[in-house]
């Protein structure tokens, strides 16, 4: 088992009413050199609790942030060449509308099915 640690990616339409959707999980495991990030979208939610939301652009923040999580650079993007810098970079507070919540942990014998079991558990709708 390895450990890992994790954080839920927060949609934030009105920062000064701190009222938040879960939308994505990134996570790190650093014995296993795994960072990524999962997230989904639902429109339809979305529009619900923020009807004035701009979804498209929310999408290109969380693409970026898989973008950064891959370690990959330009457009605007960071320079980080360790998995570590780039989780530390994500999880940094911001003021905007896709916000990383607090950071939690865990063990695990595999990252990727881990991140999938968080995303399933934490962003999508459970429906009965």
């Amino acid at each position: 088992m390895k450990a890992y640690q994790y954080v839920v990616l927060r949609l934030v339409p009105r920062v000064d009413r701190e009222e938040f959707l879960n939308v994505g999980v990134v996570l790190y495991c650093q014995d296993a050199d795994f960072l990524d990030a999962a997230w989904e979208l639902d429109d339809a939610r979305v529009g619900s609790f923020a009807p004035m939301c701009d979804v498209e652009g929310v999408r290109r923040m969380l693409e970026r942030v898989r973008s950064v999580c891959r370690g990959e650079t330009g457009r605007g993007l960071p320079t980080l060449d360790k998995p570590g810098q780039r989780f530390g970079w994500i999880i940094a507070p911001r003021s905007t509308v896709v916000q990383p919540g607090p950071v939690h942990g865990g063990l695990t014998d595999d990252p990727a099915g881990r991140l999938a079991h968080l995303l399933e558990r934490l962003v999508r709708v459970q429906r009965d």
